[in-house]
């Protein structure tokens, strides 16, 4: 059960993802303990470099991490995610590191308990004048 608080607030994993061992041979550019940090919202890669590719194939499972879950649910023992070049054998491993909490007010302008979230999106108009939706 995720942990709720009476503040506006909720709680994130705090991750860690590196380069870990391959299985056969990199073809792409990752070194083994290269890594990327991911506190909330902020990305930030301390030392090396991190391919936009693989940084693009993780990005569905690290929201995922952040979040508690289930004991039964798969993503709490799948962390090891390969690299989406098949010929590649890089291997990342995402561990969680701390909890972080997160003000909802940092986050989104939506409000909680807003009925009909479309009626918040302003009506587009273009330049020529004509409105869409």
């Amino acid at each position: 059960m995720p942990e709720t608080t009476n503040d506006g607030s909720f709680i994130l994993y705090d991750l860690k993802v590196e380069v870990i061992k391959p299985r056969g041979e990199h073809v792409c550019s990752h070194t083994v303990g290269d890594y990327f940090l991911l506190r909330g919202e902020q990305l930030s890669i301390p030392e090396g470099q991190f391919s936009i590719y693989s940084l693009a194939a993780l990005m569905p499972h690290l929201t995922v991490h952040q979040r508690e879950l289930n004991e039964n649910d798969w993503m709490m023992t799948d962390d090891i995610i390969a690299c989406p070049d098949p010929h590649c054998g890089g291997l990342f491993m995402i561990t969680r590191t701390n909890k972080t909490v997160i003000r909802r007010s940092d986050t989104s302008v939506v409000p909680k308990d807003a009925k009909d979230r479309r009626a918040l999106i302003p009506r587009l108009v273009y330049p020529n004048g004509i409105k869409a939706g």
